[in-house]
């Protein structure tokens, strides 16, 4: 288990997510890749973008997502496990199985939010859907 994919979400189960995954790592001798999502921004889509407040706006929080990754990534490689962070803008599950493979990750660590069966049913979930799609392991991390 040499490459370990994470996925980052920044909630509170972030913390979790990232020691579970580094004690594997450690374990293993691993190598930690955080990865984090953001968010598919509609108003980028087509030629058209937007008034210049919001493309800095835009900027500005993916810079500061950015920043947090980074710092997640600072923390882990502190403790003496390797760790890179890549920052990826779009669908979350297909990021997240894409990035796996371009990485060939051996496990792909992820959270899981528990959600009401109406949200799930309607959006579904992210590591549902990462189970579902990925050609490898998954470690899904409760939320309780």
């Amino acid at each position: 288990m040499k490459n370990i994919l994470v996925t980052v979400d920044f909630s509170e189960l972030t913390d979790h997510v990232i020691a579970q995954a580094a004690s594997l790592a450690a374990a293993f001798g691993g190598q930690l890749h955080l990865l984090h999502v953001a968010d598919p921004d509609p108003d980028f889509v087509g030629y058209d973008v937007g008034p210049q407040t919001t493309r800095d706006a835009v900027a500005e929080r993916f810079r500061e997502q950015h920043r947090k990754l980074q710092t997640l990534a600072k923390q882990q490689r502190a403790a003496g496990i390797g760790c890179d962070a890549l920052l990826v803008q779009g669908a979350y599950v297909q990021k997240i199985i894409s990035e796996s493979e371009n990485l060939s990750a051996d496990l792909i660590v992820t959270g899981a939010h528990s959600k009401g069966l109406l949200s799930r049913v309607l959006l579904g979930s992210v590591s549902e859907g990462v189970l579902r799609e990925s050609k490898v392991p998954v470690l899904v991390i409760p939320a309780r």
